[in-house]
């Protein structure tokens, strides 16, 4: 592949794993954040301490607070933004870009402010439609560590996909590929919801027949959820769904499941979240996702049950009871065609 001109925009441990790989794949990348102190230190000592503090990044990956500048030099652009910010950015980049520039979101949420994936966001830009979605099992720290890695680059866009492939390909990170832009970003999303649960669960030292049990419910309310709008459930089956599921409700590299443990450990919301230092997308998505099934009629007991935890001030108990009470018989919906699930 010829080297590329590539921007990600965000400076947290996802876009800087992301970025590094790129560069380190011949391709030139600047990252672009809004913090100068954090420029300075990857420009002059070729380290992100806050969010990476063990990984050496390229000497040719270049730091900017110049957005401008990064955008109208890039044929790429990756999207790591926190979905609180992202609309913001993504509005101050629309006057910058051109109908050729290719926009990959990495961010797992939905906007704040309403039902809306980052994807939507990005469409909405008026000028490119070359949009994608990269979601997976893509614990930032273990990428850098070169830990083998499988990614799901999403989009109708032949070539987008075959551009992304080959600027992230590498010896430990591999790419692979679907058109369900839909299914993927959503399997990124929800599965945050449930990785809170795990941590929580995990923290009760529930035993391995119960996370098992709870893993694969959790599965079966993500595919649920996103078949009502549009996904495939096979999606469900791959890296960005079952993949990412597990990684991010077994490990505690994840944020979400860091939240989840503290939850369970007693700690108060607010606590558990500041302690993370992070950005817990899980939260946020929890209220918009209960809400949303609550007004489409969606069977999702242990979102509900979170969601009562956390803001009702129910008990654990309750949330893993919620399984073991439940309306729902069947197992695989999907494999049930022309049956009342509910039955």
């Amino acid at each position: 592949m010829d080297k590329q001109s590539v921007c990600v925009l965000g400076g947290g441990s996802f876009g800087t794993a992301l970025a590094n790989i790129m560069a380190n794949n011949g391709h030139q990348v600047s990252q672009w954040m809004r913090n100068e102190d954090q420029v300075e230190e990857i420009n002059l000592t070729g380290l992100n301490s806050r969010y990476l503090p063990n990984a050496p990044l390229h000497r040719e990956l270049l730091a900017t607070s110049n957005l401008e500048e990064a955008i109208r030099a890039s044929d790429t652009i990756f999207v790591s933004i926190p979905s609180k910010s992202f609309e913001q950015v993504v509005e101050r980049i629309k006057p910058l870009l051109t109908a050729d520039k290719i926009l990959i979101s990495t961010t797992k949420g939905f906007n704040p402010n309403r039902f809306e994936l980052m994807s939507d966001i990005l469409r909405r830009n008026g000028v490119t439609e070359r949009i994608g979605v990269l979601s997976g099992p893509n614990l930032a720290k273990e990428i850098a560590a070169g830990q083998l890695t499988g990614s799901v680059i999403a989009s109708n866009d032949d070539a987008l996909r075959a551009t992304v492939i080959e600027l992230l390909k590498s010896r430990t990170f591999r790419v692979y590929e679907n058109r369900d832009s839909t299914g993927v970003e959503l399997a990124g999303a929800l599965k945050n919801i449930y990785a809170i649960v795990c941590g929580l669960a995990k923290a009760m030292k529930v035993g391995e027949n119960t996370m098992a049990m709870i893993m694969t419910r959790s599965l079966a309310e993500m595919s649920r959820f996103a078949v009502h709008f549009g996904a495939n459930p096979m999606t469900f089956l791959g890296l960005a769904g079952m993949g990412d599921l597990i990684a991010t409700c077994t490990s505690p590299l994840s944020r979400n499941y860091r939240v989840g443990f503290a939850l369970g450990s007693g700690e108060e919301l607010e606590k558990a979240i500041g302690a993370i230092g992070e950005v817990a997308e899980g939260v946020n998505t929890l209220r918009m996702v209960v809400e949303e099934a609550d007004k489409h009629g969606l069977y999702m007991p242990l979102a509900s049950g979170l969601y009562k935890l956390i803001f009702d001030n129910a008990s654990l108990d309750s949330l893993i009871g919620s399984m073991m009470t439940g309306e729902q018989k069947w197992d695989v919906e999907f494999a049930t065609a022309g049956v009342n699930i509910n039955e």
